[in-house]
């Protein structure tokens, strides 16, 4: 099946999942109805969103969204989890002056990413957890996950395959030391077990696991399984975040809450190869990858430290959020690759560091409408290592519950993103250089420009389907490509 034919078969998809999920909704609803007359009401049914409560606490290392209502919060000494993913996505043909290898293919594409994780936890003694996460993935991104970068499809990992892989995505130890006062519930999540915290601790966190479980949370738009998709919408796009080609790394992570702010700071591995796997990879993956790290965990590093500050407008809660990183590694210069034929940066290689400052904020408006914002910056020396080619970037969105059409659990976002390039790296792509994600051979420079809109319907039992719409400017910083229009659907399930 070619690529064109595949665009065809997506937007039937998509008028069918509408189709689908609007009929499914109404069946649900008269079912509801009717066992209602009969039964009382089921503990499996999600429950009406608390009215006013701050957003989830990210030092809990929550992946529930803004207003989801928890599940319980009795104590546990253990717990575990599942969770599956599926995204399609497909975009038309466009017009493109030029290609190149990175460049996203002008003639169209539809492609498709699974997930599925199994995660428990285990309380080791008192303020103590263990928690773990089997990951097994397939699929690609669009072109093998290049061309754009805002790229649109946050579950998809930068190393495709077309069979199942398996890795040990998360191991870690966390400690929580309360510092007195009064407490909180703790619901029963993936990464967190049932129970109650002082509001005033410290947490202590090592082992492999991912550094955005702690850092550059939002609750409006932080987790592309139920929420917005694109990289610039689940993250400060320009923070080069530790992190192998699936997102996780090895590191230690320490965290003060009080009840109004926090303080966070973490030290992290990086892989010894641009989009590369650290060291422990080839103990933890199936199949094992060879181009895993060598153990130099004081050589190729990252650092971050945030601060965060919760406040309330009226009775509406917000947070406003302060990162900044510092990463160290044998990085390529995108000004050395300047004097090198074909700008080829792999031949710059020396021993560098790049740093960078990002502002996280959210306020909910009403109980149900909550809008968000991110703004990045880096340095813009040195080559992307882990994430994108990205060194400045502003964001923008709301988020609306479904309350007022009679569906409280059911989500429609609508984002933007400005990303753009600095001057040295415009030099380097207009030269022929490739990033990461991008590299057209040439280069008529803009900002890459993104809208994305969707809308996230939540079934009975655990399901959750969406549709969503992302539509890119000048992808890749390049005004001789484009627009490019993307469609996708997305199912999640969780138990």
């Amino acid at each position: 099946m070619n690529d064109k034919t595949k665009i065809y078969l997506v937007a039937p998809a998509m008028l069918f999942g509408l189709a689908f999920f609007s009929g499914a909704s109404a069946w649900c609803q008269n079912e509801a109805r009717s066992e209602a007359r009969i039964n009382a009401p089921t503990p499996n049914v999600a429950a009406p969103a608390a009215a006013e409560t701050y957003p989830p606490d990210p030092v809990v290392l929550s992946t529930k969204a803004a207003n989801e209502a928890p599940e319980g919060s009795q104590w546990q000494s253990r717990n575990w989890h599942m969770q599956s993913t599926i995204v399609g996505q497909g975009y038309p043909s466009f017009r493109a002056s030029y290609s190149a290898a990175n460049s996203l293919p002008a003639r169209g594409q539809a492609r498709e990413t699974v997930s599925l994780d199994f995660y428990g936890g285990y309380r080791l003694w008192n303020g103590a957890e263990f928690h773990v996460d089997l990951l097994s993935w397939q699929g690609f991104g669009l072109h093998g996950t290049l061309g754009i970068d805002d790229f649109p499809n946050g579950e998809a990992y930068k190393v495709g395959t077309r069979a199942p892989h398996l890795d040990i995505a998360r191991f870690f130890i966390r400690q929580t030391i309360g510092l007195g006062g009064e407490k909180e519930a703790v619901p029963s999540d993936q990464l967190t077990l049932a129970g109650d915290e002082e509001y005033a601790r410290l947490t202590l966190t090592a082992g492999r696991f991912s550094s955005k479980d702690i850092f550059d949370s939002n609750a409006y738009s932080n987790d592309p399984r139920t929420q917005f998709m694109n990289w610039a919408l689940v993250a400060d796009i320009t923070w080069d975040y530790p992190a192998d080609s699936l997102g996780y790394t090895t590191g230690v992570a320490a965290e003060l809450d009080q009840s109004k702010w926090s303080l966070r700071y973490g030290f992290f591995q990086l892989p010894n190869q641009r989009n590369g796997f650290t060291a422990e990879a080839q103990y933890l993956m199936w199949p094992s990858n060879s181009s895993a790290g060598d153990f130099r965990f004081f050589h190729n590093w990252g650092m971050v430290v945030e601060g965060e500050h919760r406040f309330r407008a009226g009775t509406h809660p917000g947070a406003v959020r302060a990162l900044g990183y510092l990463n160290q590694g044998e990085f390529g210069s995108y000004e050395a690759a300047l004097s090198v034929p074909g700008a080829d940066i792999s031949q710059t290689y020396a021993n560098r560091h790049t740093f960078g400052f990002g502002l996280n904020a959210e306020q909910e408006i009403t109980r149900n409408i909550g809008m968000f914002s991110r703004v990045g910056w880096n340095d813009g020396h040195n080559e992307a290592w882990m994430f994108t080619d990205v060194n400045h970037s502003a964001s923008l969105g709301i988020s609306i519950k479904g309350e007022r059409w009679h569906h409280p659990d059911d989500t429609v976002g609508l984002a933007g993103v400005f990303s753009g390039a600095s001057r040295v790296n415009q030099e380097f792509l207009a030269a022929g250089g490739a990033g990461i994600l991008d590299g057209d051979g040439a280069l008529n420079y803009g900002v890459e420009k993104v809208v994305e809109a969707y809308y996230n319907h939540r079934f009975p039992k655990h399901l959750q389907g969406c549709l969503d719409y992302q539509f890119v400017a000048d992808p890749a910083f390049n005004r001789a490509r484009g627009p490019v229009s993307v469609l996708g659907t997305r199912l999640h399930w969780d138990f």
